[in-house]
């Protein structure tokens, strides 16, 4: 598909006019429980973007999916006190509602609040979405901005899709011929039509491949709603916590080695791997669950002590899965380093974890690219490709 005149801005208006800086939407929170998370990010997106190269526009999502108005606050964003940020704080009103135009010849984006005229807050040439989870990272926001013909950061609309959900991840990446660990997935017609057959599953499961078992939500992320399950007593618990954020749940055997993760970023010529991270036990956690990653600040080794060999095979990997997920911009793809010295895909991250201590950017800054220039790769990225098919 050639693009569209239409989704080029004129940023060099004629008649002599001052170029235009491109305007960046950075939209944020959302209604999945990884809400706080996007709002970290957020701040610190908000925190490195160039603002003499780009005007800014944040865009809260509520819990409750009404696109917000926001103050441009970053220090506001962050986690203080284990305290976590929301929408509903950064809000200029409890009302007011932001519209993004589904015309693509109309990049206009109102402001409107009940009993009033709605107002004009310019136009919008990129959308940062720095959404986690269901209903942002997962295709659906993505589908808008297609509509609406607004370019912006990440993968399209099936690879976002993909990515959100680890069971058809998981099938991908095996057509693709990437080493996968055992899993098994319910299904909630399951759950609703027969729930002992549905519980014995995952009991036959764990009889073939042992204790302990990591219950996940399948569609959901920064490890919110995994229990590790050492043995059948833990396991209806675990369950009830997994469909607590989604009905769908994901059940993996354990995978004795170390985790290994690599970030992918998609340059002029193509995506290139980072050097790549090593995530070793938390002894305060027993796995490296949402507490150790954001509120107890774990940190991870970058870059991994591997053998330039293994290093070299991680980086080759990580490239693979972005491509089989027909991936663009960013990708942070997450491995089990054997103990037989195999690596093991575990999933993708499309909108990998942006906060300060995030190993994506960790990983990048390694690699020589700081956390304001990656945030710069990636709108430039995004301004250059077209909506559409491509």
């Amino acid at each position: 598909m050639s693009e569209n005149p239409s989704h080029s801005p004129d940023l060099a208006p004629a008649g002599g006019e001052a170029r235009r800086k491109p305007r960046v939407a950075v939209v944020f929170g959302g209604r999945s429980s990884e809400h706080a998370i996007s709002v970290v990010t957020a701040g610190a997106v908000l925190r490195s973007i160039d603002r003499a190269k780009y005007d800014v526009l944040p865009i809260g999502i509520t819990t409750d999916g009404r696109w917000a108005l926001t103050s441009d606050e970053p220090d506001r964003m962050a986690i203080a006190d284990r305290k976590l940020p929301s929408v509903e704080e950064l809000s200029e009103s409890t009302e007011g509602g932001v519209v993004l135009s589904v015309d693509p010849g109309n990049r206009e984006v109102l402001y409107s609040e009940p009993g009033s005229v709605p107002k004009a807050l310019g136009e919008v040439d990129v959308v940062f979405p720095v959404l986690h989870g269901p209903y942002g990272e997962d295709g659906t926001l993505q589908g808008l901005l297609e509509l609406s013909g607004v370019p912006y950061v990440g993968s399209g609309v099936l690879a976002s899709a993909v990515g959100q959900d680890k069971d058809y991840m998981k099938r991908v990446f095996t057509s693709f011929g990437l080493p996968v660990g055992p899993y098994v997935v319910v299904r909630p017609r399951e759950w609703q039509q027969d729930p002992s057959a549905a519980r014995k599953k995952i009991v036959d499961f764990a009889g073939e491949h042992g204790w302990p078992l990591f219950v996940k939500p399948a569609r959901a992320g920064s490890s919110i709603g995994i229990t590790k399950v050492e043995d059948l007593s833990g396991l209806d618990e675990a369950i009830a916590e997994a469909q607590r954020h989604d009905p769908k749940i994901l059940v993996e055997s354990l995978l004795r080695g170390r985790e290994i993760e690599c970030g992918v970023l998609e340059f002029e010529d193509g995506p290139r791997a980072s050097v790549p991270a090593e995530i070793p036990p938390v002894s305060a956690h027993e796995f490296y669950d949402f507490e150790a990653k954001y509120i107890d600040s774990a940190t991870g080794l970058v870059p991994a002590p591997l053998t330039d060999e293994q290093t070299a095979e991680v980086q080759r990997l990580a490239v693979k899965a972005f491509d089989a997920a027909s991936c663009e911009g960013l990708v942070r793809a997450d491995f089990f380093l054997t103990e037989d010295g195999e690596f093991v895909i575990n999933e993708i991250n499309t909108m990998p974890g942006f906060t300060p201590i995030s190993m994506y950017p960790r990983m990048w800054q390694e690699s020589g690219v700081s956390y304001p220039e990656l945030v710069d790769r990636l709108i430039e990225a995004a301004l250059r490709r077209p909506t559409g098919l491509r």
